[in-house]
C-alpha cells in the first residue's frame, strides 16, 4: 500500500491494516500469547505477541498524547518524557511494563479502542492540518500518525505471519520425528 498523502487514504491504511492485523491476532490461542518467541523490538531480544500488543497500544496512545497536548498548547516531549528517539528499544520495554498486567484479550480490546480514538481524531482533522502544514519538525500530522499506527500494523503483522510458520515447521519437524520412531518399532 502506498504513503498516504490525505485524510481518505490515511483512515484506508489504518482501517485495513489494522483489520488484517486484528484477524491474525484472534487467531491465536490465548495460551501462546505470552511465550517469548518473536524476535523483539531491540536487537537480540525476545517478546511475545502480548509485548508486540502492548508495543503496538503504547505508540498509539502516545499519538493521541501528542495531539492532546500540542491542542492544549502544552510541550510535547518527542517521542515521550524520558526518552530520545535513539533510544525506542527502550521506550519499547516501557510499553511491555505498561501493560503487563493485562490479559491478551484485554489489550486486543484496549489497542481496538484506541485505533477507534485515532480514527475520529484524523476524522476532526482537516486534511490542510493532516497533510499541508509540519506538525513536528519536517513532518505533518498524518505522517506521524501514519509512522505510529498504520505502518506498525503491517510490520506486527508481518511478525506474526513469521512466527506462526516457524511454530507450524517446528511442529511438522516433531511429527517427522514420532513417524520416524513409530517406523523403526
Amino acid at each position: 500500500m502506498a504513503v498516504p498523502v490525505n485524510q481518505d487514504e490515511l483512515l484506508a491504511a489504518i482501517i485495513t491494516n489494522f483489520n488484517k492485523l486484528k484477524k491474525e491476532l484472534l487467531s491465536i490461542p490465548a495460551e501462546l500469547t505470552s511465550l517469548k518467541e518473536l524476535e523483539g523490538h531491540s536487537k537480540g531480544t525476545l517478546m511475545s505477541i502480548d509485548n508486540l500488543v502492548a508495543y503496538l497500544l503504547g505508540w498509539g496512545e502516545l499519538v493521541l498524547k501528542w495531539n492532546y497536548k500540542k491542542e492544549h498548547n502544552e510541550a510535547v516531549d518527542f517521542p515521550e518524557t524520558g526518552y530520545k528517539w535513539n533510544e525506542l528499544g527502550k521506550l519499547a520495554q516501557k510499553f511491555y511494563k505498561d501493560y503487563e498486567d493485562d490479559s491478551f484479550e484485554e489489550l486486543v480490546v484496549k489497542l481496538d479502542n484506541t485505533v477507534t480514538s485515532i480514527l475520529a481524531l484524523i476524522k476532526s482533522k482537516s486534511n490542510y492540518d493532516l497533510y499541508e502544514i509540519p506538525w513536528y519538525e519536517k513532518w505533518t500530522l498524518g505522517r506521524m500518525i501514519q509512522f505510529n499506527t498504520a505502518s506498525p500494523y503491517t510490520n506486527a503483522r508481518g511478525r506474526i505471519r513469521k512466527w506462526k510458520k516457524e511454530r507450524d515447521e517446528k511442529n511438522q519437524q516433531w511429527w517427522i520425528v514420532i513417524l520416524n520412531a513409530d517406523d523403526a518399532d
